[in-house]
């Protein structure tokens, strides 16, 4: 099974970079993972949170294919354990996916059309993160997961 991040924002900082790296190279053995940074055009941006969060939608939903398996991340969203993480990711292959894609929305969010297309909502936790963060965060919890799943020592109960 691909993993995809998508993030929606502007391109992360070397050091988030580097962090981000060295989880999909940890991760790489077990399972591919790409990070897909979706960015407005800067002719199309706008202060409209309205007009803003459209356009992402029609980002998002565009390059979305059938057979993509959703998760969107949002504060709202249920919040899972690493070991629920590596279930949730156990199942997916166990049911063929071929691609999940895990969804940072924008800084507004995301539309009811995006959140209705997500097979799944999860939160990362209570507290608000920056994007940049998030992405990190989201990248050593697919690798927590997946050293789960393989038993490795990475992860103590």
């Amino acid at each position: 099974m691909n993993i995809e991040i998508w993030s929606l924002g502007k391109e992360s900082d070397s050091f988030i970079n580097e962090g981000i790296n060295l989880y999909f190279q940890k991760t790489k053995p077990w399972n591919p993972v790409e990070l897909v940074v979706l960015q407005v055009p800067k002719k199309l941006q706008t202060t409209d949170v309205a007009r803003t969060k459209q356009q992402e939608e029609e980002m998002i939903l565009k390059r979305l294919l059938p057979g993509h398996y959703l998760v969107l991340l949002d504060e709202r969203g249920k919040m899972l354990s690493s070991p629920q993480w590596a279930q949730q990711f156990q199942q997916c292959m166990n049911q063929g996916v071929k691609t999940m894609v895990i969804l940072i929305g924008g800084a507004f969010g995301v539309t009811d059309a995006v959140r209705s297309r997500a097979n799944q909502c999860w939160s990362l936790s209570n507290l608000v993160f920056p994007h940049q963060l998030v992405r990190l965060i989201t990248a050593e919890q697919v690798y927590r997961a997946f050293s789960i799943l393989n038993n490795s020592p990475y992860h103590h109960v």
